[in-house]
Formats: C-alpha cells, structure tokens, sequence
C-alpha cells in the first residue's frame, strides 16, 4: 500500500507540475504582447492550462469535492458506493458467474484431464498426501480435547439409545432372503463346515470326543478293545464322511427338506424381531448391557486411544506409512483416470450437472457477499482504496489532458489565423 501511495503522490506532483507550468507560460506569453512566437506559445499555454484544470477537476469530482465545495455530481464514488456495490455485485454475477460462461470454461479447461496429470505427478501426490495427513493430525488433536470427548459419547449413546436393534435385524435379514440370498448363506456355512471336518485339526478332535465318550458310556467294552486310537479315528472318518455326504445332497438340491427347515426358521426368527415384544425385549436387554458394559467401554476407548497412539506417532514420522499409502493412493486414482477414458467423461459430466444445479445459488450468494461487503466499507476508506488503486493512472488522464490542449490550442491557432 505505501508504495503505491508514493506512487500516486509522485504522479500528483508531476500533473500538477505541468498545469502549473502552463499557467505561467501563459502568463510570461500574454506579458509579451502576443509578438512573433509568444503568439503560438499562449495559444498552446492557454488551451494546455485549460485540459489541465478541466481534467483536474474530472479526476478530483471521483473521489472528493473539488476545492471543498459541494458541486452536485461530484464525490461520486464515495456518494455513489451502494450502487456501485450492486452494479459491481450484478457484473460478476451475470458475465463472470453465469451458468453458460462457467460449463464454457469448465469444457475447454477439461478438469478431469489435469486432475489426472496432477496427481500422477509424484511430487503433487505427495504434497496432497501431506496435507492430508496435517489434516488428520489437527484432526485427532482436535477429538483428544475432553469436551469434544464428552459430546461424542453423549451424541453416539443418544443414537445407540435410539436405534432400533430389532427391527434393523429384521429388516436386513428379510433384505438377505428376497430372492432366496439367504440359501447362499446356508451354502456357504455347509461347504465351511465340510471344509473344517476335512481338515486334520477337526478329525483328530472328533476322534478324541468319541475316544472319551465311549471310555465315558462303555467302560467295560473299552477296556478289552484293541486299537482304540484306531478305531476313534475309524469312527470319525466314517462321521466325516457321512456329514459331507449330507451337505453334498442338500447342496445339489434346491429343495431338499433342509433348506425348506432353514426357510421357515429365517422367516419366522424375522417375523418375531418385528412382532414379538419378548424376542424384541430381550435383544434391547442384549443392546443396553452392551451399551453400559464398563469393561466393553474401557475396552473401546482403550482401542480409541491406542489407534490415536499409532497415529500420531506414525504421522510424525518421515517415512510415514500411512501418509505412503495416501501417496499410492493418490497416485493410483490419477492412473486410474489417465487409462480410463470413460470414468474421465463421467467426471466432467458430473462437474458439469454441479456447475447447472448449484450456479445459481453461488452466484447469487457471491453476489450478495460483494455488495453487503463494499457497503460495509468506510465510504472514505472505500474512496481513498480505489483512489490508491486507480488514481495513479488517473493522473496520466491530467498529464496527458495538459499536453494534448496545448496542441489541440497550436492547431486551433493555427486555423484562426488561416480564416483570417
């Protein structure tokens, strides 16, 4: 600001140098009597005085009253301030801001195409990822604090306290079931539960419950049977087989009467959780003692604290690796839209459906924030800034009006003493 103060008063002295130059030199020109070259020289005197006083009182009616006096029409920008606020505010909205002017921008510039060259840039992808990683560093500091602590417990039990445990339960469930999802899921626990009985682990536990249940229930006869460990292998293996049969059949059978069984359970276990006040009463017994366990929220905010932990220490640390990951990932999505043309269309399409459903409403609130914020302006703060910002060219407008009205005075002089 002080510089281009200097600049203005600088510019100021020279202007009013030369209209003060002009009035002497008409002045020295007319104590001549006119004779010879005097004669040319008050014509341009007079006419430069002239532009100069004209164009000094133009630029100086801007920004305060000439001399003091109050001439109507001057001091304009300074008593004009709200209008120019609203004419300033309407310009930007209605050229700058207009829906068609920004999709026109917003095609040519091809914001997915840079937003691919940016991130596929290493040093862009990092820089990002560090910003990030600040973020989530403020971020956890700010959640440390004991009052933000004290909100979001309150917030997360009134919500736990709300949900309805039930009728979620039921509803997801019933989502599961609609075109016979739920069958999968039995599929899936079965080939599970065949994959674990094949598994040694399971055979050699198998063999010892039946060990121990018929040393338990048969005492006599165990003690005379050879090859005990024999014959509980032989007797789990033939277990094993018999249960992976079954789930093989019900498996290749879409109505075995298995599935039918686990139909009607799933069915009726969904109609309970919506209807049935004991069912509904005991799983909000389940979600309260959950929800008031002591030793299950030490255990949380233990794990809370511990994440937090992790966090800040790996944030702090050059080789971060989680802001690595963010790196890669950054990285990854510019790859991503640089070998995927289409999602590269799509993502301007949608930036452009944000451009035609939000424009109006920026534009008008862009508006609004430069009109209310130039009324605001101290009028004579609002002058003196504009007159710092503008005014320095202004004076060229004096300078310029000074010389160019001594020539226009020469060639008006000139062609006086022609029509003479």
């Amino acid at each position: 600001m002080e510089t281009r103060r200097k600049l203005l008063v600088r510019n100021k002295r020279i202007a009013t140098g030369l209209m003060i130059g002009a009035a002497l030199l008409f002045v020295v020109a007319r104590l001549q009597k006119g004779h010879g070259v005097w004669e040319w020289v008050a014509a341009f005197a007079e006419a430069a005085m002239v532009g100069a006083l004209a164009d000094w009182f133009a630029v100086v009616a801007l920004f305060r009253h000439p001399l003091g006096l109050p001439i109507p029409h001057t001091a304009i920008i300074k008593n004009k301030k709200e209008a120019i606020a609203g004419n300033l505010a309407t310009f930007i909205r209605d050229k700058f801001l207009a829906s068609d002017t920004l999709l026109a921008k917003l095609r040519a510039y091809n914001p997915a195409e840079h937003l691919a060259a940016y991130l596929m840039a290493q040093q862009h992808a990092t820089d990002l990822s560090k910003g990030i990683t600040r973020l989530l560093a403020d971020s956890l500091d700010f959640i440390d604090d004991e009052r933000v602590q004290q909100w979001l417990r309150a917030a997360l039990g009134n919500r736990i306290e709300g949900f309805d445990l039930s009728g979620t339960v039921g509803a997801m469930l019933e989502a599961l079931r609609n075109d016979n999802r739920h069958q999968a899921v039995l599929d899936d626990l079965l080939n599970r539960c065949a994959i674990w009985l094949s598994s040694e682990e399971a055979q050699a536990k198998l063999a010892t419950t039946i060990e121990e249940m018929a040393v338990k229930e048969y005492p006599l006869l165990m003690v005379f049977m050879p090859n005990k460990d024999q014959f509980a292998r032989g007797a789990g293996e033939k277990i094993v087989t018999r249960i992976n049969a079954y789930i093989q059949q019900v498996n290749a059978d879409p109505s075995h009467e298995l599935r039918h069984r686990f139909d009607t359970a799933v069915t009726g276990f969904i109609a309970r959780l919506k209807s049935d006040p004991e069912l509904r009463s005991k799983v909000e017994k389940i979600k309260q003692e959950v929800l008031h366990n002591q030793a299950i929220t030490d255990y949380a905010r233990t794990i809370g604290n511990d994440l937090k932990s992790w966090l800040h220490r790996d944030l702090q640390q050059p080789d971060s690796r989680l802001q690595q990951k963010i790196t890669a990932a950054v990285a990854g999505v510019g790859t991503t839209l640089v070998n995927n043309p289409d999602l590269k269309d799509s993502l301007n399409e949608y930036l452009e459906k944000l451009v035609l459903r939000y424009g109006d409403t920026l534009r008008t609130a862009v508006a609004g924030h430069i009109s209310g914020t130039v009324q605001a302006w101290d009028s004579a703060d609002y002058s003196n800034e504009i007159e710092l910002s503008i005014g320095s060219d202004l004076q060229f407008i004096r300078m310029n009006g000074t010389l160019v009205g001594g020539v226009i005075g020469l060639l008006l002089h000139a062609l006086a003493l022609l029509l003479a």
